[in-house]
């Protein structure tokens, strides 16, 4: 067996965290924050279900006093998302003051709005890398975004991007809509220029959990984790780094190539990190241990009740990946063998099939260790989302025979049209 993969290396360097540690040292290294949840897009698979913004979202002063305490707590990395980030009034000057704190500034665009003008003035505020969201080749991408010419604006984002001297990196969510455009969308990201590519699963979150069809069944990684890691290794040898996301993956026999950034790491997946070195803040303040999980279950407080140092050292919904086991897995995560070091995977994605976390359906190994034994699983979708941001339904696993016929599903027009909810107007755009 491979070795433990190294948690990474801290990104603030030297500089110590001010507040007083246990000592495991757990702190908010890396932090996703969702700015606004305005945005110039409304996509089929969006977790967030983002569009319009939310009620009583920071304001610029409000999230200035965010960057500071971020930077007392010693985070060294903040990913700015939205919605779109670039629609928050505040966004030029937040990541100015980001930076001045010491603190690297990624922003994740859906790539509409990333005029020149724009990627120079990020450029000028001090914003490291951008990560264009790209799912797929024109056709399937456009679908999924929901908007014709989205694709195109993708390209002209990372050249602007590029252009203004910042790094650019991609990121992809695949599904049965556009996995199919895999090796394809390799090709266009290493000619644009790009760096790094995050490929992750569309997850039963927001819109997604609403289009069932949409998502990959656990037969589905018997073909694709290895054609992932196929890529990997062309990128490897052509200047693109491939790197898996948290819900890709895990103890197939590519899992030391996709898990580690040079091949001979032979790293691998070492539990959730939410709430131990990874933190989500919502565009209203409200704080939990990761950007994806569920709003509903996961929000230990927000920031306009406590502080930050408060919610992350006291809040039981922040801590419970600081000390799950085994025993707090289920199904067939508990008796894995791979369990003490995986501990169930990713914990949105287990519990936006499921309602709680400790059974990940979405397992390279589990899907090769039933297909050893002539079976496969099947999800069924049971109780719709509400409609909320960050919402879930509910599914039940089906065990069946590997050679089962594939049931009937709508088609890719019917799966990917969805009711746009109206747009803030946001001006100068159509």
């Amino acid at each position: 067996m491979t070795r433990r993969g190294s948690l990474p290396k801290d990104p603030g360097g030297s500089r110590r965290r001010r507040l007083d540690v246990v000592a495991t040292d757990y702190h908010p290294r890396y932090v996703v924050w969702e700015l606004t949840l305005t945005c110039d897009h409304a996509c089929t698979h969006c977790g967030s279900r983002a569009g319009v913004a939310r009620e009583n979202e920071l304001t610029t002063a409000e999230a200035l006093d965010v960057v500071e305490e971020l930077a007392d707590l010693g985070t060294g990395e903040v990913v700015l998302i939205g919605g779109e980030a670039y629609l928050h009034p505040g966004f030029l000057e937040v990541a100015r003051a980001l930076t001045a704190a010491d603190v690297n500034v990624i922003v994740t665009t859906g790539g509409r709005g990333v005029t020149a003008e724009l990627a120079v003035a990020m450029a000028d505020a001090g914003v490291r890398r951008v990560s264009v969201s790209i799912d797929g080749l024109e056709e399937a991408h456009d679908q999924m975004r929901a908007r014709k010419g989205s694709y195109q604006d993708c390209l002209t984002a990372l050249a602007n991007v590029r252009a203004a001297g910042i790094t650019a990196t991609a990121n992809t969510v695949l599904n049965r809509s556009n996995m199919g455009d895999l090796e394809g969308l390799y090709e266009v990201l290493r000619d644009a220029g790009v760096r790094s590519w995050q490929v992750q699963i569309t997850s039963p979150l927001g819109r997604a959990a609403d289009r069932t069809a949409m998502l990959l069944q656990p037969y589905d990684f018997l073909d694709l984790v290895p054609r992932i890691a196929a890529v990997k290794e062309r990128g490897l040898a052509e200047g693109l780094l491939l790197m898996p996301g948290n819900n890709l993956g895990y103890f197939g026999p590519e899992e030391g190539l996709l898990r580690s950034q040079r091949p001979e790491h032979g790293d691998h997946w070492g539990g959730c990190q939410a709430g131990k070195f990874v933190m989500g803040i919502e565009s209203d303040g409200a704080v939990k241990g990761c950007p994806s999980l569920q709003t509903s279950a996961y929000v230990g407080g927000t920031t306009r009740e406590s502080s930050i140092a408060k919610i992350w050292d006291e809040s039981p919904e922040l801590a419970f990946a600081r000390a799950r086991t085994r025993a707090d897995l289920h199904g067939f995560c508990a008796e894995c063998v791979y369990a003490d070091a995986c501990l169930g995977g990713c914990t949105f994605t287990a519990h936006a099939f499921f309602g709680r976390p400790g059974n990940n359906p979405y397992c390279h190994f589990r899907a090769l260790d039933h297909a050893r034994r002539g079976l496969r699983e099947r999800l069924v979708a049971l109780d719709a989302a509400p409609g909320s941001p960050f919402d879930c339904g509910l599914f039940e696993i089906v065990v069946e025979a590997a050679d089962a016929e594939e049931p009937e599903t709508v088609s890719d027009s019917e799966l990917l049209q969805i009711t746009r909810q109206p747009l803030r107007a946001v001006p100068g755009r159509e």
